[in-house]
């Protein structure tokens, strides 16, 4: 009993040291389980989110639509647990100028269900459901009315569906239409569109750079009153991946075996059944052209010959009175009258030359039967030219239908395309790897913060340690009371650092990231495993400390352990050696230095702690730093173009005479961009980049007039990069790189993601689909966005361009349509970014996006608040590590304080003797702190890996001064918590002897 309560004394007596070890731990665990936790439940709440929405897994999408024979195949897929074909339809409608927007019908097998946020779901023709992003900018609420016109291409697959066939037509076959929905239409509700969670209310809605929709609004409206018979896609459910979550490679794994199936066989079939569907299409409206052609060239024949027939008939009257006429005469100048009787009683027989004679002699004579005959010749002509010109038209359109006819190609997505689902995933994925990462180094920091106060305490005990020995107790129960001391630090600041991780940063994390994106039924959860697990981490770190501190004392004899400790023996320091230095230094600065220096241990946990917890600050601000400087490098130094502006390629040739009519472009360069994917396939060759490395990242494709390709480097600086180690790259001279018909330019961000590097192979997918193996010539530097850059004779080579292959040889031929233009601009950012927004209401224009407004309006605020909370705990370890190195190099040196005070030393001269030496190791881990943090910050954004950004590390000199600055004030701050303990040293009770 005696040895309890003399433990519970001691542990009341060391207060502080319990108090260090337990805000350590309180720092570590909160670190290590806070963000964890708080991507953790937006992961879980995003997922069941999903699920009850019924967010589609696979979307297999058409260049000729869907038809219901596609639709039929898919279910018979193995795996597919649900399918739902899609309609939808182009509109634009006027709202401070063109604006478009997707009618989108809500299916009725439960995939893809909007979230109703206020009112009710439309059910009626007519009614619709926005997204509140529409109300925000429209001013409009429920109940408001809306007209919209349908555009030319109105879905998704009516560039497609006009195949041209015998007359043109937009439909495909005799069934197959187009979808079509009501214009009039009033608002009954708003929704969330669970393919984008993207927060419109929140501070993140000017953060474009990663937006992929490709109208300004999506309108939900019910089956009623929505009209044909294509679709324009088909979304999946695949059985048993709503029992995964959707953020892990389980669900990955389960959806890609299903996407595999149908690239597999059910691709392959449908696109050629649906490509001799639009086939026997054509034949059949040629046919029909054919007979209806026939038919009234028939009804035009029977009606000449009906007119001519009638003409022949008055001609061959007037033939038959003449002939009798001119009988009766002759009969009169005969002999006798029975003979002149007998000739007027009968017809004259007229031999066919007569005849014939006689009616041109007739005709000729009378001018309206002439002009009659000229009129029923002129007809049959251009009947004949009628016969014969449809005829020849018939059989051109036989002959060019197959060529006019593109094949089909789907393309089969899963949720990783879906603009909103990848961005939501990247952000929480680069957040969960700081948290991953920042927790070792506060370990680090427990685990030595833990030793030096442990040992200290142990070594305050010595004498009672050998007493208790010599009394028998066993070392493991003396050992005890320091174990326990720590343990119960440990599970106290644990235990409040899972109330911190599980509730406190989740919190904080969540109103960040509810600032970005809307989030339903988000609810904070807690893990008891990994809960467990991270105060297991701490416990077992301290404790080992602790065990490490207890075996060092007392593995020596109970006698040698109750004497006093010898005190260290003095040696001299390597300044000393400097005399020209050494004799200039006064007499407490000597001591100073050999203070320092003499007591190696404190000397190594000083400097290594504080330089821990400065290089934490200075990885914080790296990141925030490297984070801030994106926009600014890519759109001002990497992009010297002002102005992009891409256009459908129909109306490219109209984009580039309205572009250059404005009088604003001072030098432009054509190109044609496409979006694409780049991907590799490991294969450890070492052909493919990395070893093993493998993945696909969504590219834009930017291919290059092969007259032009010098004009590139005016436009895009080219700067040729390798991969360094830490986060380093090393970036080649400006202007080395060129671009030919040998291999594609890659971007860093996409080369850093999947490994590529130059010489390297990779796939290559164009915007119509083609894939092709193409040779990495070079890794160009790029912080945003995977731009791949390729010469027109290189893509032709790659995707078998029409009349590509002679680009060189004619220069007529036009084997790409350049539906972009990359320009330089006059005028201020200002002018400039308003010349942007004024080109994207012209109809001619797709996109217009200006360097400008994307360099100052680029943010990425989930990572600096990230990076705030990350800062704020690191200041707050810097604290509690300062305090703890003070308090223990002060109770270390009680003796030497009371004697300076008999010495005749003041407080305030006793202060400066001790702090000074704590402010001399403070800069001293500061020093070593700075360099330390750019390292760390180095791997730690290479751990970032996000998708379309590369994070070149950047660390302004303000931000070291920062972290300096802020570590040297919790030092002076500490130093308000040490000085009234020196001040309460009783000089006499302290010089009293051990002994």
């Amino acid at each position: 009993m005696a040895f309890v309560k003399d433990m519970l004394r001691m542990w009341a007596h060391s207060w502080k040291r319990f108090i260090s070890i337990a805000m350590i731990t309180l720092l570590g665990v909160a670190v290590l389980t806070g963000i964890y936790a708080g991507c953790r439940d937006a992961f879980r709440s995003t997922d069941r989110f999903f699920d009850a929405q019924g967010l589609h897994d696979v979307q297999v999408l058409s260049t000729a639509g869907l038809s219901n024979g596609d639709i039929a195949a898919l279910r018979k897929v193995n795996g597919v647990a649900k399918v739902q074909a899609e309609r939808s339809q182009e509109v634009t409608f006027d709202l401070d100028g063109r604006k478009s927007a997707t009618m989108q019908e809500i299916g009725t097998n439960g995939i893809d269900q909007p979230y109703l946020q206020e009112g009710r779901m439309p059910k009626k023709a007519g009614e619709i459901a926005v997204t509140r992003k529409f109300i925000r900018d429209s001013g409009k609420r429920i109940g408001s009315r809306l007209t919209v016109t349908p555009e030319s291409a109105s879905s998704d697959t009516s560039d497609t569906n006009d195949t041209n066939g015998a007359d043109g037509t937009n439909e495909t076959n005799g069934t197959d239409e187009a979808p079509s929905f009501p214009t009039k239409l009033t608002i009954v509700g708003v929704v969330l569109d669970p393919q984008n969670l993207s927060n419109p209310d929140g501070y993140s809605a000017m953060t474009s750079f990663r937006s992929t929709a490709t109208t300004d609004y999506t309108f939900f409206a019910p089956s009623d009153g929505v009209t044909g018979t294509l679709y324009t896609s088909a979304t999946l459910l695949v059985k048993g991946a709503a029992a995964e979550s959707t953020f892990d490679e389980s669900y990955e794994n389960t959806v890609k075996q299903v996407t595999d199936r149908i690239d597999g066989t059910v691709k392959t079939d449908r696109q050629k059944a649906r490509r001799q569907e639009l086939l026997d299409a054509g034949n059949r409206k040629i046919a029909d052209a054919r007979a209806e052609a026939d038919k009234k060239f028939a009804d035009a024949q029977s009606q000449i010959d009906a007119n001519r027939q009638q003409f022949n008939q008055q001609v061959d009257q007037i033939v038959s009175m003449q002939a009798g006429a001119a009988a009766a005469g002759a009969a009169a100048n005969g002999a006798n009258a029975g003979a002149a009787a007998a000739a007027g009683a009968t017809t004259p027989q007229l031999d066919e030359t007569t005849r014939e004679t006689m009616r041109e002699t007739i005709i000729a004579a009378s001018p309206e039967l002439t002009q009659a005959k000229q009129q029923l010749d002129q007809a049959q002509s251009q009947l004949n030219e009628q016969k014969a010109s449809t005829e020849q038209t018939l059989k051109t359109k036989e002959n060019e239908l197959k060529t006019s006819i593109p094949q089909v190609r789907w393309y089969v997505q899963d949720r990783q395309s879906l603009g909103g689902f990848s961005a939501l995933k990247s952000d929480l994925d680069s957040i969960q790897s700081l948290g991953n990462a920042f927790p070792i180094v506060f370990l680090l920091v427990a685990v030595m913060m833990s030793l030096t106060a442990m040992a200290r305490m142990v070594e305050e005990d010595r004498s009672l340690i050998g007493t208790y020995v010599g009394l028998g107790y066993g070392r493991l129960a003396v050992a005890s009371r320091y174990l326990l001391f720590a343990l119960l630090a440990c599970l106290i600041g644990g235990g409040l650092g899972l109330i911190a991780g599980f509730l406190g940063i989740p919190a904080f994390l969540l109103v960040v990231l509810q600032g970005m994106y809307v989030m339903p039924g988000l609810r904070l959860e807690y893990d008891w495993l990994y809960g467990s697990l991270g105060i297991a981490l701490f416990v077992v770190g301290v404790l080992a400390a602790t065990i490490y501190a207890c075996v060092q004392e007392m593995r020596q004899t109970p006698a040698a352990l109750m004497r006093p400790k010898a005190p260290r023996a003095g040696s001299r320091i390597l300044l000393e050696r400097i005399r020209p230095v050494w004799n200039r230094i006064g007499f407490l600065g000597k001591v100073t230095a050999r203070n320092i220096f003499r007591f190696k241990s404190r000397l190594i946990m000083t400097v290594g702690g504080v330089a821990g917890c400065t290089a934490l600050i200075v990885c914080g601000l790296a990141i925030n730093d490297t984070v801030a400087d994106l926009g600014i490098k890519q759109y001002r130094d990497i992009y010297q173009y002002d102005l992009m502006v891409v256009s459908d390629d129909s109306d490219a040739s109209a984009m580039r005479t309205k572009v250059a009519s404005d009088g604003r472009v001072t030098s432009s360069l054509d190109v044609r961009i496409e979006s694409g994917d780049l991907t590799v396939a490991g294969s450890g060759d070492g052909d493919s980049g990395k070893a093993g490395s493998s993945g696909s990242e969504s590219i834009q494709l930017v291919a290059v007039p092969e007259k032009h390709l010098s004009d590139l480097g005016e436009m895009v600086t080219l700067q040729p990069v390798s991969s360094g180690i830490l986060g380093t790259s090393g970036v080649g001279k400006t202007g080395s790189l060129k671009l030919d018909d040998d291999g594609v330019i890659v971007a860093q961000s996409a080369a850093s993601a999947l490994g590529v590097k130059a010489g390297s192979k990779v796939r290559l997918t164009n915007g119509d689909g083609v894939q092709a193996t193409a040779k990495v010539g070079a890794v160009n530097r790029n912080l945003i966005g995977s731009d791949v850059y390729v010469s027109e004779t290189y893509y032709a080579k790659l995707f078998d361009s029409k009349d590509a292959k002679n680009t060189k040889s004619s220069e007529d031929s036009e084997a790409l349509t350049w539906n972009a233009m990359l320009a330089k601009l006059s005028g201020s950012d200002t002018s400039q970014t308003d010349y942007a927004e004024s080109l994207e209401e012209d109809s001619s224009v797709m996109k217009a996006v200006s360097c400008a407004h994307m360099a100052d309006s680029f943010k990425f605020d989930l990572m600096g608040a990230v990076v705030a909370l990350i800062v704020a705990l690191a200041g707050g370890l810097a604290l509690v590590v300062l305090f703890t190195l003070a308090n223990t190099n002060v109770s270390e040196r009680v003796r030497e304080m009371a004697t300076l005070k008999v010495l005749g030393f003041f407080d305030r001269e006793v202060h400066h003797y001790v702090n000074r030496e704590m402010m001399i190791l403070t800069v001293m881990g500061v020093i070593l702190g700075l360099p330390l943090g750019r390292l760390v910050g180095g791997m730690l954004t290479m751990a970032l890996n996000m998708p379309s950004l590369y994070f070149e590390v950047e660390v302004k000199p303000l931000s070291y001064v920062i972290a300096a600055v802020a570590t040297m004030t919790f030092a002076l701050l500490v130093q308000l918590f040490v000085n009234p303990v020196l001040d309460r040293i009783d000089p006499i009770s302290s010089l009293k002897s051990v002994e």
